[in-house]
């Protein structure tokens, strides 16, 4: 029975009043999946000691996980964006919490991975669900506000992983600390169960269009599978050795295009699973390439930053997180105030961060090289500070404007794609830098010093590169943030908007 026009007025305010605890729901669970990236990494030698895994397990056990979220972001965000985006977010919410405990009770090198694949899946389902809420909930300066949030639960989550890791470990033991590295899921999950079903809104009704709505089986099976080829070779780098891998890199770039070709194809009839023309839109084309090229940087400053830390300087894993921690810190102190004022500068603001962190991480190499011994973790925290301060400006903002003009009715797939790009940036960046750095490092007189250098130039010219991006997107127009929800352009198929 549609609702009496008689009481809209004051379902409204109600609706509106849930809409921020709603957020918290989401960001908690965001920041649950985050977690278990950066507190994980930490745990991996209490794990070894704990189950006697082999490299190759615990290479499953972090690159597992990554692998499995990235290939459910689309097919996922598309399925809240067709279906209910609030009963995805509860089944991707109970999985991941039961999945955590599986991993955690964990008695052989096989359960884990399997429980951490699962988990991977369930984050997968997660993720997308929160930019698309955020999309659901908020318009214009809001829904900046609302990004600027999700941006420093990212920071907070990257500066208490690996501290919250190694405190764990060193509270619990070597042999048994690593399992309440995913019991500490436990109660964010049981607790954001019933306050997720009680404040997410449902779905919104769907405008008709020509276009019918499905989940798009074949494109799902030609994204899935370009998207696992492409990131193998990357995630495999240090267990597949030879050059052969690297033959898959064509192999996927083969599959994605025929992937495109099957959605203009299947866009004539139905709604695909993306949207192709959301790439003609400026500020959507040039947000995920700009988000893909940062996120290959700076994921990979933190990769050969702990390498040094702990292989070169001998630092404790407890050590090497506190040195992140400043770049975190920064990231936090900036993220909500880049998402309240992107609305008013738009790219330009982007650019400003993205500058800061050029200047930043330039500054890292420097402290480097002026103090190689002992005290480099302390010579790098104002540099990586102020690296961390230009992040928080990038991060959150670029989300905002890359998804302003995606129609609520396609938030979760297109946020899917831009998610989706920042782990493929990730796993290439961490590959390719982190060839840099081992061979700067050298073998026969390890020179880690040197290696972290090169590397660290390395990931600051692709941060450069994402800051040539958004100086082209304010050189070819205003740069300024579009409207929010501005629908795409419709032909052919139409794409119906929440």
């Amino acid at each position: 029975m549609p609702p009496d026009p008689r009481t809209r007025g004051q379902d409204e305010p109600a609706a509106h009043d849930r809409r921020w605890p709603a957020l918290a729901v989401c960001l908690a669970a965001g920041f649950m999946t985050l977690l278990d990236v950066s507190i994980v990494n930490v745990a991996v030698p209490s794990i070894r000691t704990g189950l006697d895994a082999s490299q190759s397990g615990l290479q499953w056990v972090l690159s597992g996980y990554a692998l499995m979220c990235g290939l459910l972001l689309v097919p996922a965000g598309r399925l809240g964006d067709v279906r209910s985006r609030r009963a995805v977010f509860l089944t991707g919410l109970a999985l991941f919490t039961a999945m955590s405990a599986l991993a955690g009770a964990a008695q052989s090198e096989g359960w884990l991975v399997a429980a951490r694949l699962v988990q991977g899946v369930a984050g997968g389902i997660l993720v997308p669900q929160v930019s698309g809420f955020i999309q659901q909930m908020f318009r214009g300066s809001e829904r900046g506000r609302a990004f600027g949030l999700l941006g420093a639960t990212i920071g907070v989550s990257t500066a208490v992983g690996p501290l919250l890791g190694g405190l764990l470990i060193e509270a619990f033991g070597t042999q048994e600390g690593w399992r309440w590295v995913f019991y500490v899921n436990l109660p964010i999950g049981l607790a954001a169960l019933p306050l997720a079903h009680r404040l997410l809104p449902g779905p919104e009704p769907r405008q008709g269009g020509r276009g019918r709505s499905d989940l798009d089986p074949v494109g799902v099976v030609l994204l899935g599978t370009g998207t696992a080829v492409l990131l193998l070779p990357f995630m495999e780098q240090e267990e597949w050795h030879g050059p052969q891998k690297w033959l898959l890199i064509p192999l996927a770039l083969l599959v994605l295009a025929g992937f495109t070709a099957w959605e203009r194809h299947y866009a004539r009839e139905r709604d695909p699973l993306v949207d192709l023309r959301l790439f003609r839109q400026r500020s959507y084309g040039l947000g995920v390439l700009l988000s893909l090229l940062y996120f290959a940087g700076f994921t990979a400053v933190f990769f050969i930053l702990t390498l040094y830390l702990q292989n070169g300087l001998h630092y404790s894993a407890l050590q090497a997180g506190l040195s992140i921690v400043p770049f975190a810190l920064g990231s936090v102190a900036t993220a909500a105030v880049g998402g309240r004022i992107v609305g008013r500068f738009g790219r330009p603001l982007v650019a400003t961060g993205l500058a800061t962190v050029v200047v930043g991480l330039l500054a890292t190499a420097l402290a480097v090289h002026l103090d190689t011994g002992r005290s480099a973790g302390l010579a790098t925290a104002a540099p990586l500070l102020l690296a961390g301060l230009g992040s928080g400006l990038v991060v959150a903002p670029n989300q905002t404007l890359t998804l302003s003009e995606v129609p609520v009715a396609r938030a979760g797939s297109a946020g899917g794609v831009l998610q989706t790009a920042q782990r493929i940036g990730s796993a290439a960046g961490i590959a390719a830098v982190g060839s840099v750095f081992f061979n700067g490092v050298g073998t026969v007189r390890p020179d880690w010093a040197g290696g972290f250098q090169v590397g660290l130039l390395s990931a600051t010219a692709l941060a450069a590169l994402a800051l040539g991006v958004a100086l082209t997107d304010i050189g070819r127009g205003t740069g300024e943030a579009e409207p929010a929800g501005t629908p795409v352009p419709q032909e052919g198929a139409g794409v119906g908007q929440g």
